[in-house]
Protein backbone atom coordinates (compact mmCIF):
# COMPACT_ATOMS: atom_id res chain seq x y z
CA UNK A 1 0.00 0.00 0.00
CA UNK A 2 1.02 3.73 -1.04
CA UNK A 3 3.76 1.55 -3.62
CA UNK A 4 3.52 3.73 -6.93
CA UNK A 5 2.34 1.60 -9.29
CA UNK A 6 5.30 1.20 -11.50
CA UNK A 7 7.76 0.04 -8.71
CA UNK A 8 5.24 -3.09 -8.28
CA UNK A 9 3.74 -3.63 -11.59
CA UNK A 10 5.66 -6.75 -12.60
CA UNK A 11 4.83 -8.14 -9.24
CA UNK A 12 1.14 -7.64 -9.56
CA UNK A 13 0.81 -9.02 -13.33
CA UNK A 14 2.57 -12.35 -12.06
CA UNK A 15 0.34 -12.57 -9.27
CA UNK A 16 -3.15 -11.66 -11.59
CA UNK A 17 -3.98 -8.66 -9.43
CA UNK A 18 -7.14 -6.80 -10.62
CA UNK A 19 -5.77 -3.36 -11.39
CA UNK A 20 -8.04 -0.18 -12.02
CA UNK A 21 -7.95 3.78 -12.23
CA UNK A 22 -10.15 5.94 -10.05
CA UNK A 23 -13.50 5.97 -11.02
CA UNK A 24 -15.47 8.73 -8.92
CA UNK A 25 -18.22 9.42 -10.85
CA UNK A 26 -19.09 5.10 -10.29
CA UNK A 27 -18.27 5.47 -6.60
CA UNK A 28 -20.16 8.58 -5.72
CA UNK A 29 -23.26 6.94 -8.10
CA UNK A 30 -23.18 3.84 -6.20
CA UNK A 31 -23.05 5.53 -2.23
CA UNK A 32 -26.08 7.51 -4.13
CA UNK A 33 -27.70 4.41 -4.50
CA UNK A 34 -26.57 2.49 -0.94
CA UNK A 35 -28.12 5.66 0.93
CA UNK A 36 -31.40 5.65 -1.49
CA UNK A 37 -32.15 1.83 -0.33
CA UNK A 38 -31.41 2.84 2.96
CA UNK A 39 -33.22 5.79 4.15
CA UNK A 40 -36.09 3.56 3.03
CA UNK A 41 -36.19 1.41 5.84
CA UNK A 42 -36.51 4.08 8.17
CA UNK A 43 -37.44 8.09 8.53
CA UNK A 44 -34.42 8.52 10.75
CA UNK A 45 -31.49 8.06 8.25
CA UNK A 46 -28.79 10.47 8.44
CA UNK A 47 -25.46 9.96 5.96
CA UNK A 48 -22.31 10.35 7.32
CA UNK A 49 -19.71 9.61 4.96
CA UNK A 50 -19.34 7.96 1.25
CA UNK A 51 -19.49 4.91 3.07
CA UNK A 52 -21.41 5.50 6.29
CA UNK A 53 -24.80 6.02 7.59
CA UNK A 54 -27.09 5.64 10.65
CA UNK A 55 -30.52 4.24 10.91
CA UNK A 56 -32.76 5.01 13.91
CA UNK A 57 -35.04 1.79 14.57
CA UNK A 58 -37.37 3.21 17.34
CA UNK A 59 -41.09 2.02 17.46
CA UNK A 60 -40.78 -1.43 16.16
CA UNK A 61 -42.10 -2.46 19.38
CA UNK A 62 -45.56 -3.67 18.32
CA UNK A 63 -44.39 -4.51 15.09
CA UNK A 64 -42.30 -7.25 16.63
CA UNK A 65 -45.43 -7.89 19.14
CA UNK A 66 -47.50 -8.70 16.43
CA UNK A 67 -45.49 -11.31 14.56
CA UNK A 68 -45.11 -12.80 17.88
CA UNK A 69 -41.26 -12.23 17.97
CA UNK A 70 -38.92 -10.52 20.59
CA UNK A 71 -37.45 -6.99 19.80
CA UNK A 72 -34.28 -8.30 19.61
CA UNK A 73 -35.40 -10.85 17.20
CA UNK A 74 -37.37 -9.08 14.84
CA UNK A 75 -34.59 -5.93 14.30
CA UNK A 76 -32.24 -8.77 13.74
CA UNK A 77 -34.15 -10.05 11.07
CA UNK A 78 -34.70 -6.20 10.12
CA UNK A 79 -31.03 -5.74 9.29
CA UNK A 80 -30.85 -9.04 7.81
CA UNK A 81 -32.93 -7.78 5.11
CA UNK A 82 -31.29 -4.35 4.63
CA UNK A 83 -28.10 -6.28 3.75
CA UNK A 84 -30.26 -8.39 1.11
CA UNK A 85 -31.75 -5.92 -0.37
CA UNK A 86 -28.45 -4.07 -0.50
CA UNK A 87 -26.61 -6.23 -2.03
CA UNK A 88 -29.06 -7.42 -4.16
CA UNK A 89 -29.60 -3.76 -5.48
CA UNK A 90 -25.97 -2.66 -6.20
CA UNK A 91 -23.76 -5.47 -5.58
CA UNK A 92 -22.08 -3.61 -2.59
CA UNK A 93 -21.40 -5.59 0.34
CA UNK A 94 -22.79 -3.76 3.33
CA UNK A 95 -22.28 -4.17 7.27
CA UNK A 96 -24.93 -3.56 9.67
CA UNK A 97 -24.16 -2.91 13.07
CA UNK A 98 -27.20 -2.79 15.34
CA UNK A 99 -26.63 -1.30 19.24
CA UNK A 100 -28.21 1.39 21.56
CA UNK A 101 -25.77 4.42 20.62
CA UNK A 102 -23.76 5.28 17.41
CA UNK A 103 -20.99 4.58 18.71
CA UNK A 104 -22.02 0.80 20.19
CA UNK A 105 -23.67 0.20 16.26
CA UNK A 106 -19.97 1.24 15.00
CA UNK A 107 -18.17 -1.17 17.26
CA UNK A 108 -20.91 -3.36 15.89
CA UNK A 109 -20.49 -3.36 12.31
CA UNK A 110 -16.98 -3.81 12.96
CA UNK A 111 -17.22 -7.07 14.51
CA UNK A 112 -19.42 -7.90 11.39
CA UNK A 113 -17.27 -7.39 9.22
CA UNK A 114 -14.29 -9.22 11.40
CA UNK A 115 -16.06 -12.52 12.27
CA UNK A 116 -18.32 -14.42 8.82
CA UNK A 117 -20.96 -16.19 11.69
CA UNK A 118 -22.98 -12.48 11.85
CA UNK A 119 -23.43 -12.76 8.31
CA UNK A 120 -22.89 -8.99 7.96
CA UNK A 121 -25.23 -7.94 10.67
CA UNK A 122 -23.90 -7.95 14.35
CA UNK A 123 -26.46 -6.95 17.47
CA UNK A 124 -25.37 -5.38 20.91
CA UNK A 125 -28.31 -5.91 22.48
CA UNK A 126 -27.85 -7.11 25.97
CA UNK A 127 -25.32 -6.05 28.73
CA UNK A 128 -23.66 -9.21 28.35
CA UNK A 129 -22.34 -8.89 25.13
CA UNK A 130 -22.08 -5.30 25.66
CA UNK A 131 -19.39 -6.13 28.07
CA UNK A 132 -18.17 -8.74 25.82
CA UNK A 133 -17.86 -6.84 23.06
CA UNK A 134 -16.08 -3.70 24.97
CA UNK A 135 -13.07 -6.17 26.44
CA UNK A 136 -12.47 -7.20 22.90
CA UNK A 137 -12.22 -3.72 21.54
CA UNK A 138 -9.11 -1.81 21.12
CA UNK A 139 -9.91 1.64 22.40
CA UNK A 140 -7.73 3.43 19.86
CA UNK A 141 -10.85 1.73 17.21
CA UNK A 142 -13.49 3.93 19.55
CA UNK A 143 -15.10 6.11 16.89
CA UNK A 144 -14.02 9.58 18.36
CA UNK A 145 -11.04 8.74 20.24
CA UNK A 146 -8.28 10.33 17.82
CA UNK A 147 -4.27 9.64 17.59
CA UNK A 148 -3.77 12.27 20.84
CA UNK A 149 -6.26 10.84 23.41
CA UNK A 150 -4.41 7.23 22.34
CA UNK A 151 -1.66 8.18 23.64
CA UNK A 152 -2.39 10.02 26.57
CA UNK A 153 -5.38 6.79 27.25
CA UNK A 154 -2.34 4.49 26.90
CA UNK A 155 -0.51 6.16 29.43
CA UNK A 156 -2.76 5.87 32.28
CA UNK A 157 -3.53 2.01 31.25
CA UNK A 158 -6.53 2.26 29.11
CA UNK A 159 -6.02 -0.24 26.70
CA UNK A 160 -9.53 -1.41 25.49
CA UNK A 161 -13.13 0.26 25.19
CA UNK A 162 -14.24 -1.46 28.34
CA UNK A 163 -10.75 -0.07 30.26
CA UNK A 164 -12.02 3.78 29.36
CA UNK A 165 -15.96 2.65 30.60
CA UNK A 166 -14.04 1.93 34.31
CA UNK A 167 -13.00 5.28 34.82
CA UNK A 168 -15.00 7.52 36.52
CA UNK A 169 -16.81 10.50 34.70
CA UNK A 170 -14.62 13.08 36.03
CA UNK A 171 -11.21 11.47 35.16
CA UNK A 172 -12.54 10.94 31.42
CA UNK A 173 -13.59 14.73 31.64
CA UNK A 174 -10.23 15.61 32.84
CA UNK A 175 -8.46 13.89 30.24
CA UNK A 176 -10.44 14.12 27.51
CA UNK A 177 -12.69 16.83 27.73
CA UNK A 178 -16.59 16.74 27.22
CA UNK A 179 -16.35 14.83 23.67
CA UNK A 180 -14.62 12.68 25.14
CA UNK A 181 -17.33 12.23 28.03
CA UNK A 182 -20.39 11.48 25.43
CA UNK A 183 -18.05 8.70 23.97
CA UNK A 184 -17.70 7.36 27.36
CA UNK A 185 -21.41 7.49 27.89
CA UNK A 186 -22.27 6.31 24.36
CA UNK A 187 -19.88 2.98 25.14
CA UNK A 188 -22.15 2.76 28.73
CA UNK A 189 -25.10 2.46 26.57
CA UNK A 190 -26.67 5.96 27.50
CA UNK A 191 -27.42 7.10 23.19
CA UNK A 192 -26.40 11.15 23.95
CA UNK A 193 -24.42 12.31 20.66
CA UNK A 194 -26.95 13.63 18.20
CA UNK A 195 -27.06 14.44 14.66
CA UNK A 196 -25.53 17.99 14.69
CA UNK A 197 -22.66 16.25 16.81
CA UNK A 198 -21.21 13.83 14.64
CA UNK A 199 -17.94 14.24 14.18
CA UNK A 200 -17.18 16.83 11.79
CA UNK A 201 -13.66 15.72 9.06
CA UNK A 202 -10.75 17.72 10.60
CA UNK A 203 -9.40 18.06 7.19
CA UNK A 204 -10.53 17.89 4.10
CA UNK A 205 -8.13 17.17 0.94
CA UNK A 206 -8.65 17.13 -3.16
CA UNK A 207 -5.03 15.96 -4.77
CA UNK A 208 -4.07 14.07 -7.60
CA UNK A 209 -0.83 12.92 -9.54
CA UNK A 210 -0.36 13.86 -13.13
CA UNK A 211 0.38 11.12 -15.75
CA UNK A 212 3.59 11.07 -17.82
CA UNK A 213 6.00 12.96 -17.18
CA UNK A 214 3.83 15.46 -15.39
CA UNK A 215 2.77 19.28 -15.45
CA UNK A 216 5.09 22.01 -17.08
CA UNK A 217 3.42 24.34 -17.67
CA UNK A 218 2.61 26.89 -15.12
CA UNK A 219 -1.32 27.95 -16.37
CA UNK A 220 -1.53 24.15 -16.30
CA UNK A 221 -0.84 23.52 -12.66
CA UNK A 222 -2.78 26.86 -11.78
CA UNK A 223 -5.70 25.03 -13.44
CA UNK A 224 -5.83 21.73 -11.92
CA UNK A 225 -4.86 23.16 -8.74
CA UNK A 226 -8.27 25.88 -8.99
CA UNK A 227 -10.08 22.56 -9.64
CA UNK A 228 -8.90 20.82 -6.47
CA UNK A 229 -9.63 23.49 -4.66
CA UNK A 230 -12.97 23.98 -5.77
CA UNK A 231 -13.59 20.44 -5.42
CA UNK A 232 -12.62 21.39 -1.33
CA UNK A 233 -15.20 24.40 -1.37
CA UNK A 234 -18.09 21.89 -2.63
CA UNK A 235 -17.20 18.98 0.01
CA UNK A 236 -17.15 21.89 2.60
CA UNK A 237 -20.61 23.00 1.29
CA UNK A 238 -22.76 19.47 1.51
CA UNK A 239 -21.31 19.03 4.92
CA UNK A 240 -22.24 22.63 5.75
CA UNK A 241 -19.09 23.48 7.02
CA UNK A 242 -16.41 26.18 6.90
CA UNK A 243 -12.64 26.17 7.18
CA UNK A 244 -10.53 28.99 8.67
CA UNK A 245 -6.95 27.65 6.85
CA UNK A 246 -6.02 26.67 3.57
CA UNK A 247 -2.95 24.79 2.09
CA UNK A 248 -1.72 24.13 -1.00
CA UNK A 249 0.98 22.00 -2.46
CA UNK A 250 2.69 20.83 -5.48
CA UNK A 251 5.60 19.09 -6.49
CA UNK A 252 7.73 17.09 -9.06
CA UNK A 253 8.46 13.23 -8.59
CA UNK A 254 10.75 11.99 -5.84
CA UNK A 255 11.74 9.59 -8.16
CA UNK A 256 12.80 11.55 -11.03
CA UNK A 257 16.63 11.02 -12.62
CA UNK A 258 19.10 13.51 -10.99
CA UNK A 259 20.02 15.78 -13.74
CA UNK A 260 15.65 16.71 -13.78
CA UNK A 261 15.01 19.98 -11.62
CA UNK A 262 13.34 19.34 -8.11
CA UNK A 263 10.76 21.66 -6.50
CA UNK A 264 8.43 21.22 -3.53
CA UNK A 265 6.40 24.26 -3.33
CA UNK A 266 4.06 23.88 0.12
CA UNK A 267 1.91 26.91 1.23
CA UNK A 268 -0.24 27.77 3.88
CA UNK A 269 -2.80 30.57 4.93
CA UNK A 270 -4.99 31.75 7.99
CA UNK A 271 -8.28 33.15 6.58
CA UNK A 272 -9.91 36.84 7.73
CA UNK A 273 -13.01 34.55 8.19
CA UNK A 274 -13.87 30.99 7.57
CA UNK A 275 -15.76 30.19 4.49
CA UNK A 276 -16.43 27.64 1.92
CA UNK A 277 -16.84 29.82 -1.40
CA UNK A 278 -14.97 28.91 -4.21
CA UNK A 279 -14.59 32.27 -5.63
CA UNK A 280 -12.58 32.90 -2.03
CA UNK A 281 -10.74 29.41 -1.87
CA UNK A 282 -9.97 29.25 -5.21
CA UNK A 283 -8.90 32.84 -4.97
CA UNK A 284 -6.52 32.53 -1.89
CA UNK A 285 -4.67 28.80 -3.60
CA UNK A 286 -4.13 31.01 -6.96
CA UNK A 287 -2.45 34.09 -4.46
CA UNK A 288 -0.42 31.63 -2.47
CA UNK A 289 0.76 29.40 -5.98
CA UNK A 290 1.46 32.90 -8.25
CA UNK A 291 3.67 34.03 -5.08
CA UNK A 292 6.19 31.14 -6.09
CA UNK A 293 8.03 32.18 -8.90
CA UNK A 294 7.54 28.96 -11.34
CA UNK A 295 9.02 29.53 -14.78
CA UNK A 296 7.42 27.73 -18.19
CA UNK A 297 9.31 24.11 -18.94
CA UNK A 298 11.26 23.84 -16.62
CA UNK A 299 9.53 21.64 -13.65
CA UNK A 300 7.77 19.02 -14.22
CA UNK A 301 5.02 18.80 -11.44
CA UNK A 302 4.19 15.22 -10.55
CA UNK A 303 1.40 15.85 -7.79
CA UNK A 304 -0.61 19.17 -6.27
CA UNK A 305 -3.44 19.43 -4.16
CA UNK A 306 -5.76 21.14 -1.88
CA UNK A 307 -6.20 20.86 2.12
CA UNK A 308 -9.10 23.32 3.91
CA UNK A 309 -8.54 22.35 7.62
CA UNK A 310 -9.58 24.08 11.09
CA UNK A 311 -13.23 23.18 9.73
CA UNK A 312 -16.06 24.24 11.91
CA UNK A 313 -20.37 24.14 11.17
CA UNK A 314 -21.36 27.11 9.06
CA UNK A 315 -23.80 28.79 11.35
CA UNK A 316 -21.17 29.46 13.80
CA UNK A 317 -18.36 31.74 11.85
CA UNK A 318 -16.59 34.27 13.51
CA UNK A 319 -16.89 37.40 11.28
CA UNK A 320 -14.62 40.26 10.78
CA UNK A 321 -15.22 44.00 11.79
CA UNK A 322 -13.04 45.26 8.63
CA UNK A 323 -14.79 41.87 6.24
CA UNK A 324 -15.29 43.81 2.87
CA UNK A 325 -17.03 40.42 1.62
CA UNK A 326 -20.87 40.69 1.20
CA UNK A 327 -21.50 37.20 2.76
CA UNK A 328 -25.40 37.14 2.12
CA UNK A 329 -25.10 38.02 -1.18
CA UNK A 330 -22.12 35.88 -1.27
CA UNK A 331 -23.94 32.31 -0.20
CA UNK A 332 -27.56 32.97 -2.41
CA UNK A 333 -24.71 32.72 -4.92
CA UNK A 334 -23.45 29.54 -3.77
CA UNK A 335 -26.70 27.77 -3.35
CA UNK A 336 -27.71 29.50 -7.22
CA UNK A 337 -24.47 27.99 -8.62
CA UNK A 338 -25.74 24.45 -6.95
CA UNK A 339 -28.90 24.50 -8.50
CA UNK A 340 -28.05 24.86 -11.49
CA UNK A 341 -24.70 22.26 -11.18
CA UNK A 342 -27.39 20.00 -9.81
CA UNK A 343 -30.16 20.36 -12.32
CA UNK A 344 -28.07 20.01 -15.18
CA UNK A 345 -25.02 18.37 -14.40
CA UNK A 346 -21.41 18.51 -12.14
CA UNK A 347 -19.13 21.67 -12.89
CA UNK A 348 -21.60 22.89 -15.56
CA UNK A 349 -21.45 26.55 -13.76
CA UNK A 350 -17.77 27.09 -13.03
CA UNK A 351 -14.68 29.60 -12.46
CA UNK A 352 -12.90 30.73 -15.81
CA UNK A 353 -9.67 29.36 -14.21
CA UNK A 354 -11.01 25.97 -13.76
CA UNK A 355 -10.64 25.77 -17.51
CA UNK A 356 -11.95 22.86 -20.11
CA UNK A 357 -9.48 21.01 -21.73
CA UNK A 358 -8.38 19.70 -18.39
CA UNK A 359 -5.21 18.58 -19.29
CA UNK A 360 -3.66 17.53 -16.18
CA UNK A 361 -6.06 14.72 -15.78
CA UNK A 362 -5.72 11.86 -14.49
CA UNK A 363 -4.40 9.29 -16.71
CA UNK A 364 -7.15 6.32 -16.74
CA UNK A 365 -5.43 4.21 -18.88
CA UNK A 366 -7.58 0.98 -16.75
CA UNK A 367 -10.51 2.74 -15.73
CA UNK A 368 -13.59 0.75 -15.38
CA UNK A 369 -16.64 1.46 -17.35
CA UNK A 370 -19.22 4.34 -15.47
CA UNK A 371 -22.36 1.68 -15.77
CA UNK A 372 -24.61 4.03 -13.80
CA UNK A 373 -23.74 7.41 -14.97
CA UNK A 374 -22.86 6.55 -18.67
CA UNK A 375 -25.72 5.66 -21.44
CA UNK A 376 -22.59 4.53 -23.55
CA UNK A 377 -21.37 2.33 -20.61
CA UNK A 378 -24.91 0.43 -20.15
CA UNK A 379 -23.98 -3.31 -19.59
CA UNK A 380 -25.32 -4.73 -22.70
CA UNK A 381 -27.34 -8.17 -22.18
CA UNK A 382 -27.24 -10.33 -25.03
Amino acid sequence: MGDPFFKVKDKLEQDGVAVFSSNYNLYGDMSRRVMQLLSSYSPDFWQYSIDEGFLGLHGFEIKAETEGKSLSEYLHEYGLDIQKTITRGTGIPVTIGIAPTKTLAKMASKFGKKYPGYKHVCMIDTEEKREKALKLFPVEDVWGIGRRSHAKLEYYGVHTAWDLTQKSEAWVRKQLMLPGVKTWMELRGFDCISVDELPEKKSICTSRSFADKGISKVADLEEALANFTSSCAIKLQKQHTVCQNITIFCHTSPFAKEYEPARYIYRTLTLPVATNAQTELVGYAMQMLRSEYIPDDVYRFKKAGCIVWEITRDDAIQTDLFDTVDREKQRRLIEAVAEVNRKNGHNMLQLAIQGVGKKWHLKHEMKSAQFTTNVLDIIKVK
